[in-house]
């Protein structure tokens, strides 16, 4: 059953929710969460109604995600889908975490701006009183020195709460500064473009070439299946993990797509020869960021580097009225994308102490060991911990 518990705040009828979400979706709350995706102090289109319900009804058939909501009045100021998990990692350790799957690429919350201390605040005390059989709160894929992780590591040493940082990546990063020409030649040594445009060349005397960007959905239909197909002939299609393997993924591809553009959030960017495409980009535009969502490349021209063709038009993104960054939600490390993109972005899993003394004690015991097994980021990352508040 839906719980609405009160939480005092400085201003406003301040409240917060935790309920199935399906419960939850009906055309007034849909409303609601797409207002708050447009005033989000930190953008996220893996949190956004077109995204995320399509993955949770393919991904939690036994419903045991929940919608944790806050609220000012009627208004919708915070939204974070979470789930209780029996395991951390190899260890037995239950706890509760912000709810993901592999296709999602941050997990940041929907909080309206100026929202931020007072969502975790109230998150923190739902699990203080009912938290359950879970041991701590964790939360992946936060941007590290966003306005919600720093509002978290406020709220957590006002509080003298145990938090740490307890894992960090850094993905390739796109900033708004130069222009596309400009930047590619501060990115790339000039050697190198030499032999990308050796590439183009000999690409364009096979046939006609072409690069298409678009945003709307007119043909997207066709446009997807081809996308899909493309993936599959591929390395992720020989592993059994392109989209296309599993019917989850496909069709979850499929509405997300026709989701984002309904939503004028979606950007595709095609690179084809005589109209068959050799690589393709899925790209949100979540102003005034956007994320790179999924690429795929014809392996058979993989000696033209389309790929690397198709983003350094990609660099045009630079000169997108609306968009002043783009988060690669790629690994760390990547040969392609850290070539051509110079900035990084810092993603994290923070452990968060919750419940009463004793719980809070076990806590610290389990972070002390994970922590010294990962001492390089423990001197500098370990966020201020007190005493049991």
């Amino acid at each position: 059953m839906a719980t609405r518990a009160y939480v005092s705040a400085s201003t406003g009828n301040i409240s917060h929710q935790l309920s199935g979400w399906r419960r939850m979706l009906d055309a007034r709350f849909i409303d609601a969460w797409n207002d708050l995706a447009a005033q989000a102090v930190e953008s996220n289109p893996f949190s956004e109604s077109w995204f995320l319900r399509p993955a949770l009804e393919q991904f939690d058939s036994a419903n045991s995600a929940q919608f944790f909501t806050l609220w000012d009045g009627s208004l919708l100021c915070g939204l974070m889908p979470i789930s209780m998990q029996p395991r951390y990692g190899r260890w037995p350790m239950p706890h509760v975490q912000n709810w993901l799957h592999h296709n999602a690429f941050l997990g940041s919350p929907l909080v309206r701006a100026g929202y931020e201390d007072i969502f975790w605040r109230a998150y923190l005390a739902q699990l203080d009183i009912a938290p359950g059989q879970a041991l701590f709160a964790h939360l992946h894929c936060l941007s590290i020195g966003g306005a919600l992780a720093t509002a978290l590591e406020r709220v957590c040493a006002a509080q003298k709460r145990r938090c740490a940082l307890v894992q960090r990546t850094d993905r390739a990063f796109l900033e708004r500064g130069l222009s596309p020409e400009a930047y590619l030649e501060n990115a790339v040594r000039g050697k190198k473009r030499k032999e990308l445009r050796r590439q183009k060349n000999r690409l364009s005397e096979e046939g006609a070439l072409t690069f298409a960007r678009d945003g709307s959905a007119t043909g997207l239909d066709e446009w997807t299946q081809e996308f899909l197909a493309l993936e599959r002939r591929g390395w992720k299609g020989e592993n059994g993990s392109a989209l296309a393997c599993a019917d989850e993924t496909r069709s979850l591809f499929n509405e997300i797509l026709s989701g984002a553009a309904a939503a004028g959030r979606l950007e595709r960017l095609d690179l084809r020869l005589d109209g068959k495409p050799l690589a393709m980009l899925v790209t949100f535009l979540c102003a005034p960021g956007s994320f790179s969502f999924k690429t795929a490349f014809d392996e058979d021209y993989a000696r033209f580097s389309p790929g690397v063709l198709l983003q350094i038009e990609n660099l045009a993104l630079l000169e997108h009225p609306d968009i002043a960054w783009c988060d690669s939600c790629a690994a760390e490390g990547h040969p392609m994308i850290d070539s051509l993109w110079t900035g990084r972005r810092a993603i994290g899993r923070y452990s968060v102490a919750i419940g009463g003394t004793a719980r809070r004690a076990a806590f610290g015991a389990f972070l002390a060991a994970e922590l010294a097994k990962n001492a390089p980021q423990k001197s500098e990352n370990q966020l201020p911990t007190g005493d049991d508040a």
